[in-house]
């Protein structure tokens, strides 16, 4: 009986977490929207230690001040800047985000973007490969044929 109750328990618990999650949608006629001209930033093949910032270009299309919450990236290796000051009506800015180009292999990240818009849950999405640095070589040294070495 008392491994019955705990699982209900956890059951409730996990449930009401998932529903905690949803991206809520603002009823507010007046209030600010978010309108981003691309969520998904493909870098494509990019070699290691290359430039891994890209941006995200928004416009706050509702009628009232667009406030950003700090965005969150989904691991370390991916560092978003954001701006800190009100979007006004009709405005734009930018969100750059930073991928660590050092990590070679797929990139597959997300940064989630809160703030006060309608749909206050945007989810911003970078991928592509980096592949490793191409091996250099040092240069030979031409070789003197026929040259007899000096002996002391």
């Amino acid at each position: 009986m008392y491994k019955a109750v705990v699982s209900f328990v956890v059951f409730i618990f996990a449930a009401f977490q998932m529903n905690a999650q949803e991206v809520t949608q603002i009823t507010n006629p007046n209030s600010p929207d978010i309108s981003f001209e691309k969520t998904v930033h493909d870098y494509g093949t990019i070699t290691q230690g290359s430039d891994g910032t890209c941006e995200f270009r928004f416009t706050n299309t509702g009628k009232e001040p667009l406030i950003l919450s700090k965005p969150a990236s989904s691991c370390g290796c991916t560092v978003p800047t954001w701006p800190q000051e009100p979007i006004l009506p009709g405005k734009g800015d930018v969100i750059k985000v930073t991928y660590n180009t050092n990590n070679v292999g797929p990139i597959n990240k997300t940064v989630t973007v809160l703030s006060n818009a309608k749909t206050n849950k945007v989810i911003l999405s970078i991928k592509g490969t980096v592949t490793a640095k191409p091996a250099t070589t040092m240069p030979e040294k031409p070789s003197n044929q026929g040259a007899t070495p000096v002996n002391k």
